[in-house]
C-alpha cells in the first residue's frame, strides 16, 4: 500500500468511524458531559483547596485542564474498538486487507484532537472564571503538553477498547481506571504525597507526566523531558494496543467470537 492510500483510509476511515462510533456527537449530550461536568470539577476542587489551605488556583485549573482530555480520549479510545463488537460491525473491519496500524491510527486521530479541544476550553474557562493569568508566552508549551496527554490517553483507550473485543462489559473497567485517574495522575493531590506504590501506578497511566509539565511550564521550569515522557508512555500503550488487538484478533477468528455480544 502506498503512502498516500494509507493516509487516505487513516483519514477517511477514522472521520467515518467517528461519526459512527462516537457517543456524544449531539450538541445537547456533548456539552455537559465533555465541557461542563470538567470545569465544574475543576471549580469544586479549587474552592475546596481553598477551604483546606491546599494548593494556589493554578494548581488545580492546570491539573484538570489537562485531566479533562481523559474524558474523550479514554473512552473514545475505547469505543472506537469496543463499540465496534458491540453494533456487531467489527468482523466487516476486521474482514478487509487494509493494515492495523491505519485502522487504529485513524481511529485515535479525532479523539486526539477532541482531547486536546477540550482541554483548551475547559482550561481557558476555569481560568477567567479562578481569575488565573497564564502568560501568553506558555501557551505553546502549555498545548504541547495537552497534546501529547491527549495523545497518551487515546493509546491507552485504545488497549482498553482491544480488551473489548473479548471482554463484554469493558465500561466497568474504564470507568474505575477514569475515577483512578482522578487520584493518581496528580491533578488534584501531589503525587509526592501519595503513597510509593500509588505514585508508581500514576507514573504508568497517562496523564500525569502531562499535568507535571504543565505546571512546570506555567512555574517557569523546563518541562521537555516530562513531555517526553509523556509521549514515550503514549508509545508503549500504542505498542500494547496494537499486540492486545492483533492477538485478540487471531483469537476471534479462531473462536469465531468477533461479534458475538
Amino acid at each position: 500500500m502506498t503512502a498516500r492510500a494509507w493516509l487516505r483510509l487513516v483519514i477517511v476511515g477514522g472521520r467515518i468511524s467517528y461519526r459512527a462510533l462516537f457517543n456524544w456527537t449531539s450538541p445537547l449530550m456533548y456539552i455537559p458531559t465533555l465541557l461542563v461536568s470538567p470545569l465544574l470539577g475543576t471549580l469544586f476542587f479549587a474552592y475546596l483547596g481553598r477551604y483546606a489551605g491546599g494548593r494556589d488556583d493554578t494548581f488545580y485549573v492546570l491539573g484538570n485542564g489537562l485531566l479533562a482530555v481523559a474524558g474523550p480520549c479514554v473512552f473514545g479510545g475505547m469505543m472506537a474498538l469496543a463499540n465496534e463488537r458491540r453494533y456487531q460491525t467489527l468482523g466487516a473491519v476486521l474482514g478487509t486487507p487494509a493494515p492495523r496500524g491505519a485502522i487504529l491510527v485513524g481511529r485515535a486521530v479525532p479523539y486526539v484532537g477532541n482531547g486536546l479541544f477540550t482541554a483548551v476550553v475547559v482550561t481557558t474557562l476555569a481560568a477567567l472564571m479562578l481569575r488565573v493569568s497564564i502568560r501568553i508566552a506558555d501557551v505553546p508549551g502549555l498545548l504541547l503538553a495537552a497534546l501529547a496527554a491527549a495523545a497518551s490517553c487515546t493509546a491507552f483507550g485504545l488497549a482498553l477498547g482491544a480488551i473489548g473485543m473479548r471482554v463484554r462489559d469493558v465500561w466497568v473497567i474504564s470507568n474505575t481506571v477514569w475515577v483512578s485517574l482522578w487520584l493518581v495522575s496528580g491533578a488534584n493531590v501531589a503525587r509526592s504525597a501519595l503513597p510509593d506504590w500509588l505514585e508508581v501506578v500514576g507514573g504508568l497511566l497517562p496523564i500525569s507526566h502531562g499535568i507535571d509539565a504543565a505546571r512546570a511550564i506555567a512555574g517557569g521550569s523546563p518541562a521537555a523531558g516530562l513531555i517526553a515522557r509523556e509521549v514515550a508512555l503514549g508509545a508503549a500503550w500504542a505498542a500494547i494496543a496494537t499486540l492486545l488487538f492483533r492477538t485478540f484478533e487471531r483469537s476471534g477468528r479462531r473462536h469465531a467470537a468477533l461479534d458475538r455480544g
